[in-house]
C-alpha cells in the first residue's frame, strides 16, 4: 500500500505526530507491534474487576496546557484532574510536609519545619514562575537551540543568567545549599526528580533542563488523566482516526526499507508492506530502529558510534498495585490532614542517609535494604478508578533490573519484597494490613520489558536523562538516512508523558518538506530574546 507518511509506534509520541500529519492532509499510516496502543499509557484491571490500575505512566506534567492538547482539542475527549496538593511526605515522628498549588499555604507548611526555608521557597518561587513560563515550557516544545546560542540569549537578562548558573551546578548541591531542614530537602528532592528515592538525576554535575528551578514553581505541575492514563491514548487515537489516518496493529516491523540512501517504506513480519513517499518516522528506541529495523551494515560509521555511546538508565521500577477496602490513613493526618489528599507521596525515607542508601544499593545491583517508595491516593482524587467505596493505589520502588538475589527465585523475591513494602507502609498508615488488601499485582521490569521492548533493561525513559543526552545533545530528530526521522523518547524533551517529541517533529517535518501547517508554532529564539524586556 502507498502512503505519504509512515509512523512506527503508537505510543503517545507516535499518535501525536501521526495525527498532525493526517490533519495536514497527508495519507498517513501508524503502526503498532502490539494488539493495543498507547505505550506507557496503560490502564488495566489487573487485580479485580472494576479496579483500574495505571501500570506505567500515572502523573502527567501540565498536560492540559501543552500545545498539542490544545491544537487537537483533547479537552473535549480527555479531561484531567489537577489536585490541590501535589507532593506530600509523612514522617515516622507523626509530622508531615505537604506542597500544594497555593504559595501561601505551601510556605506556611514549610515554615512549620523551618522559617528560613519557607522564605527561601517564597523568594525562588517568584523567579521560578517566570522562568517556567518564559523558558522551561517554550523549550520543552521546541527544537533545542545550540548551547552557546541559548546561553547568549538567556545571558542578556539577569533572571536568565541566574537560571543558567543553577543549571550549571549539581542539583543536590543546590538543594543542600538553599535549604537547612532535612525534611524540606527530602521532599524538594522528590519533586526535583521523578522518583525522589533515586538520586541519579540530582547527582549529575549539571542540570541543563533546569529541574531545580521547576521544582519551585507551583503554577505548573502534575495532573491525573480522569478514568486512567489510557484515556489519553484513546482520545489521541480517536482524533487520528477522525483525521483520516490508517492504523495497523499487530504489525511487527521486519525492516525499514532503504533505497539509494532513503527510507521509502516498511515490511512487516506478517507480510504486509507499505510505501512512504514523504517520510518514515520511528518513535521506538534507537537500537530497535537502527539495528533491528535497518541493520548496522547499512549505517554510516558515525551513527554506529552514536548508538554504541547511547546510554540507558541503570535502574528500573518494582511496581506494587493494590485494590483496597479503604485508602491508606496516615498517622500524620493529625499533623496535616491534607496528606491524604496529596497526589504524590514519598514514603519511607526520613533522612538523607536513608535516601542515599537505596541509591548505593542499586548501584551495587543489590535489592535496597531500606524500603522507600512513591505512591498516591489515586481513587480518592479520581473515584472512577474503583467501585464505590473501594480504592486503588500503587507503590513504585527503585530496583536493579536483574538484582542479585543470592539464589532466591524471582517469584519468591517478588512476594517477599511486596510484603516488605506493605510492612513499611503500615509504619506510616496502620490500616495498611493484609485485611485491607482485596487484590495485589506486582509488576516489575522483568514483566514490562516483554510488553514494551522499548524499555530496554527496564529503562522507563528509553534513554538516560544525563547532561550529555539532553537539550541540544539529545539523540536528534534527523538521521543520516534521508526521509527517516526519530520522534521518540531518545529525543528532546526525553522520556515520560510530554508529547514534546511528536509535536516538535511534526513541525520540523512540515517545515522541511513544505507541508502547510494548520497549527501555529512558537519561535523559541524570539521567545528567549524577549526576556530582555
Amino acid at each position: 500500500m502507498a502512503f505519504d507518511a509512515i509512523v512506527i509506534g503508537a505510543g503517545h509520541h507516535g499518535l501525536i505526530l501521526a495525527t498532525y500529519m493526517a490533519k495536514a492532509g497527508l495519507k498517513t499510516l501508524l503502526t503498532e507491534r502490539r494488539l493495543t496502543y498507547g505505550g506507557g499509557l496503560s490502564t488495566e484491571e489487573v487485580t479485580l474487576p472494576g479496579f483500574y490500575h495505571n501500570l506505567h505512566s500515572i502523573n502527567h506534567f501540565h498536560i492540559e496546557h501543552t500545545p498539542w492538547y490544545r491544537d487537537l482539542q483533547l479537552g473535549e475527549k480527555v479531561p484531567y484532574i489537577t489536585p490541590r496538593y501535589e507532593f506530600g511526605q509523612a514522617h515516622r515522628d507523626g509530622s508531615a510536609l505537604v506542597f500544594g498549588r497555593d504559595l501561601e499555604e505551601t510556605v506556611a507548611n514549610i515554615a512549620r519545619f523551618s522559617r528560613k526555608d519557607a522564605e527561601t521557597f517564597r523568594e525562588w518561587n517568584i523567579k521560578a514562575e517566570k522562568i517556567t513560563t518564559d523558558v522551561f515550557l517554550p523549550e520543552r516544545y521546541a527544537e533545542p537551540l545550540p548551547a552557546e546560542e541559548r546561553a547568549q540569549l538567556l545571558g542578556r537578562h539577569p533572571l536568565g543568567r541566574e537560571f543558567l548558573d543553577i543549571c550549571n551546578r549539581q542539583p543536590l548541591e543546590v538543594v543542600e545549599e538553599l535549604f537547612e531542614n532535612e525534611h524540606v530537602r527530602l521532599l524538594f528532592l522528590f519533586k526535583v526528580s521523578l522518583f525522589g528515592t533515586w538520586l541519579t538525576d540530582t547527582l549529575n554535575k549539571t542540570s541543563p533542563m533546569g529541574s531545580v528551578i521547576r521544582a519551585f514553581d507551583l503554577t505548573t505541575g502534575y495532573q491525573l488523566c480522569k478514568g486512567g492514563s489510557f484515556n489519553l491514548a484513546r482520545g489521541l487515537m480517536e482524533r487520528y482516526i477522525e483525521a483520516g489516518g490508517t492504523y495497523w496493529n499487530q504489525c511487527e516491523i521486519e525492516r525499514i526499507v532503504i533505497e539509494n540512501g532513503r527510507a521509502t517504506g516498511i515490511e512487516c513480519a506478517d507480510g504486509r508492506t507499505a510505501k512512504a513517499s514523504s517520510f518514515v518516522a520511528s518513535t521506538v528506541d534507537v537500537h530497535q530502529t537502527f539495528e533491528n529495523f535497518i541493520g548496522r551494515d547499512q549505517l554510516p560509521e558515525g551513527l554506529r558510534r552514536k548508538l554504541d555511546d547511547f546510554k540507558y538508565t541503570t535502574w528500573s521500577l518494582f511496581g506494587l498495585h493494590l485494590a483496597l477496602k479503604e485508602m491508606p490513613r496516615f498517622v500524620a493526618e493529625s499533623f496535616d490532614p491534607n496528606i491524604r489528599l496529596t497526589q504524590k507521596w514519598s514514603i519511607g525515607a526520613d533522612t538523607m542517609d536513608e535516601l542515599n542508601s537505596a541509591h548505593e544499593d542499586v548501584k551495587k545491583n543489590k535489592v535496597p535494604e531500606i524500603i522507600q517508595f512513591g505512591s498516591g491516593p489515586l481513587s480518592v482524587l479520581d473515584p472512577s478508578l474503583a467501585p464505590k467505596g473501594k480504592h486503588v493505589t500503587y507503590a513504585w520502588h527503585v530496583m536493579p533490573h536483574s538484582p542479585d538475589l543470592d539464589g532466591q527465585s524471582f517469584e519468591e523475591f517478588k512476594a517477599e519484597f511486596a510484603q516488605k513494602m506493605i510492612d513499611r507502609w503500615s509504619q506510616y498508615c496502620p490500616n495498611m494490613t493484609r485485611d485491607n488488601i482485596l487484590g495485589m499485582y506486582v509488576y516489575t521490569s522483568q514483566e514490562y520489558v516483554h510488553h514494551l521492548p522499548n524499555m530496554r533493561n527496564g529503562d522507563i525513559f528509553m534513554g538516560a536523562l544525563s547532561a550529555d543526552q539532553v537539550m541540544d545533545r539529545h539523540f536528534g530528530y534527523r538521521t543520516p538516512i534521508q526521509g527517516l526521522y526519530m520522534a521518540g523518547s531518545a529525543t528532546h524533551p526525553g522520556g515520560a508523558i510530554s508529547g514534546g517529541a511528536g509535536y516538535i517533529v511534526a513541525g520540523l517535518i512540515a517545515d522541511e518538506l513544505g507541508i502547510r501547517k494548520w497549527w501555529k508554532t512558537e519561535d523559541l529564539r524570539a521567545r528567549l530574546a524577549s526576556l530582555r524586556n
